[in-house]
């Protein structure tokens, strides 16, 4: 592979990227929460929930490809297996299947994760005027409040 001269020197992008792997690995072991939630969701708002896990595990996908995507742009190798997941999330992963109202605030608690994760990785692309990473995670943090104040409603 050529040099790559994007503007933003290989310090910079190697801890940029490292950063996003972090924000991977949360969105994909939240992408498999929220998918299982889907799943294994009981209980008289069962429709509801059901229905709004599926909404945001389907909008997880298509984030954790775009964030993936990043990390190569940036010159480095996109973690993609369970075992450097779980090294890299901070995502706590919970073992059986809680009842609908654990479900909501075990993912609020989770989505509110992912926008610290997120605010740390901003702080690097920032100071490296990495204007693409900061917009792509920039947009990862709204979307997050915004379904982890969703989440809180429903509590």
């Amino acid at each position: 592979m050529s040099k790559i001269d994007i503007g933003i020197n290989t310090q910079d992008r190697e801890d940029i990227a490292e950063g996003l792997k972090r924000l991977l690995a949360d969105s994909y072991s939240l992408y498999l929460q929220t998918h299982n939630f889907h799943w294994n969701v009981t209980g008289p708002q069962f429709r509801e929930l059901h229905l709004m896990f599926e909404e945001h595990y389907i909008e997880l996908a298509e984030a954790v490809d775009d964030i993936a995507e990043r990390i190569r742009t940036l010159g480095v190798i996109a973690p993609g297996t369970y075992k450097a997941f779980s090294k890299l999330s901070s995502i706590e992963e919970v073992e059986d299947v809680p009842g609908a109202g654990a479900m909501v605030e075990i993912l609020t608690k989770s989505h509110e994760q992912v926008v610290k994760t997120s605010r740390e990785v901003l702080k690097l692309a920032q100071k490296a005027d990495d204007e693409s990473t900061a917009a792509l995670v920039s947009d990862r943090m709204r979307i997050h409040e915004k379904t982890a104040w969703m989440l809180r409603a429903m509590q």
